[in-house]
């Protein structure tokens, strides 16, 4: 099969986080047919190629996407072809990935004896739910490997930098009482506890107000990470002062900021207390100088790498040294009329195929 044929099939069959069988049924023989043993766990699907003794190179993607939003001026369950645009779910994420690591494993197969080492695909579900029964899952089964190239649509620049997500709950405590009673101290730190009343959601504001104010060190390819208050909810009627007030706070974070370091500045600098709600989604970078990072570099003959804002399956890689590459656009993900330029499949595969082929080289010299 062409790419632009296997990137058709891929997108005519349904594949929404949790319902990944029928694809991985597709994948799975489609690899068979490739001559190579296959490996199954639930709608994950891996195989290898190469000679067997040498490094491992992983090659990662997700089969999964999101729901269709509305918007869309066609079926987005029905491929749809526009010159030399491909319209459908999953065209640009991340299906056009998955079509040009196919293709690519293709041509690998026809001559899988000259690869010094292995090339592991591994194609996976639920990367737009979380990942627990995706590539997380699936890892310590796939083996060792000693770097990777996660599939996602980059316009083929080499990501070096991915963000990560902390969310905190934060909880303002104050001190209830009759709205008619409130007085001058109702500003007081919330932990003196007087008996005057303490009006919990200014305590929360006062905090909302220091979080939007709130400089953290700046990541070179990613920039400032910034709170992002994204709920809120407190009181319980119009004429009693509110002595709790919860807020959750997004941070997309950066390499160079930890998690545990950034909840325990924030808990001592602000007046709520402040709990880790979710940390599963770590900041990921790999250093310039990494054999992957130059085969990436050395494929897509851009300048240099860049960073990526949005998070992936890199995330739960481990301390795993990976480059974030693939076709398409970031932008046009989760969005109607999604699609992939022909040209930009077939540029990705070429660059995936360079790109091993530089690594091996690298690890070879």
């Amino acid at each position: 099969m062409k790419p632009d044929e296997i990137l058709e099939r891929l997108v005519a069959t349904p594949s929404v986080s949790g319902d990944e069988s029928r694809i991985a049924d597709f994948v799975a023989r489609y690899a068979r047919g490739l001559g190579v043993r296959v490996e199954r766990s639930g709608n994950n699907v891996w195989f290898a190629l190469g000679a067997g003794n040498g490094p491992r190179l992983l090659f990662n993607s997700h089969l999964d996407t999101v729901p269709p939003c509305a918007g869309w001026t066609g079926d987005p369950l029905k491929p749809r072809w526009a010159g030399r645009r491909l319209y459908g779910l999953g065209a640009n994420d991340a299906k056009g990935a998955v079509a040009a690591m196919l293709a690519f494993a293709a041509g690998l197969a026809r001559d899988a004896s000259r690869v010094p080492g292995e090339v592991v695909f591994a194609l996976t579900a639920e990367e737009e739910i979380g990942g627990a029964n995706g590539i997380a899952s699936v890892l310590d089964a796939v083996g060792k490997v000693d770097a990777a190239v996660v599939g996602e649509p980059t316009g083929l620049e080499a990501c070096t930098a991915q963000r990560g997500m902390l969310i905190l709950k934060c909880i303002a405590h104050g001190v209830s009482g009759h709205v008619a009673h409130a007085d001058a101290n109702r500003g007081a730190e919330h932990r003196s506890h007087t008996g005057t009343p303490i009006n919990a959601i200014e305590v929360a504001a006062r905090d909302i107000s220091r979080l939007a104010e709130w400089k953290f060190e700046p990541h070179p390819l990613l920039g400032q990470t910034r709170a992002q208050v994204t709920q809120i909810g407190g009181g319980l009627q119009r004429n009693q002062i509110p002595d709790r007030c919860e807020f959750f706070v997004d941070l997309r974070t950066t390499p160079n900021l930890d998690h545990a370091t950034v909840a325990a500045e924030l808990d001592a600098a602000l007046e709520s207390e402040v709990v880790v709600h979710s940390a599963r989604y770590l900041p990921k970078g790999t250093a310039d100088d990494h054999p992957v990072v130059r085969a990436a570099l050395a494929a897509n003959g851009r300048p240099g790498p860049v960073g990526s804002a949005t998070t992936s399956d890199w995330a739960f890689l481990g301390d795993l040294p990976a480059v974030k590459i693939g076709p398409g656009d970031t932008h046009r993900s989760h969005r109607p009329d999604e699609y992939l330029e022909c040209d930009e499949l077939l540029a990705g595969v070429r660059v995936y195929s360079a790109l091993a082929r530089a690594f091996f080289d690298g690890a070879r010299a």
